[in-house]
């Protein structure tokens, strides 16, 4: 019995500790909630934006943003490794669901394969002669299937961009 009692302690003791505060908002927006208002408007402006389906389409600085070390995103369609449980380590862990260029802005709407398959959404920004964009915004939510789906769900605030998740 005082086994039981002391193995018990540990074990919340221990579950205590590991369970942390992991909400937080990003900082692109000096007055907190994450996406600056200038931003915010210019995204929802779909009519600025247009949709591209193929990551031939996007500067190679823009895929690496959502790619991370692989340096790879998959297509729409193609293979990739949408699991935990890697089948072919040349394959990507995320793939491209769609993207939109408006202007200086890029939307990069992809998944995420893993022990928890999820989607991202990347707004980033490149000026004409600058060779690195700017990370303005990053959310998770989706799928969404085009543009228009992805800025009502930023109108009605179902992106939750309140922790710093991996992209």
């Amino acid at each position: 019995m005082e086994y039981f009692v002391c193995s018990l302690l540990c074990a919340v003791t221990t579950y205590g500790s590991c369970c942390g505060d992991v909400t937080k908002f990003a900082t692109a927006n000096p007055a907190g909630g994450g996406l600056a208002t200038e931003d915010r408007k210019i995204l929802e402006n779909a009519s600025r934006f247009h949709e591209v389906h193929t990551t031939s389409d996007l500067p190679p600085a823009i895929i690496a943003l959502c790619a991370g070390d692989s340096g790879k995103l998959a297509d729409p369609g193609q293979k990739w490794n949408a699991t935990d449980a890697i089948t072919d380590p040349t394959l990507p862990g995320k793939r491209l669901i769609w993207a939109a260029i408006g202007g200086d802005y890029y939307v990069v709407h992809y998944e995420r394969g893993g022990i928890a398959h999820t989607f991202h959404v990347l707004v980033a920004t490149r000026t004409k002669g600058e060779t690195k964009p700017k990370v303005v915004w990053s959310a998770m939510g989706g799928p969404f299937d085009k543009y228009a789906a992805f800025v009502d769900a930023l109108r009605s605030g179902k992106l939750d961009d309140r922790t710093d998740y991996p992209h």
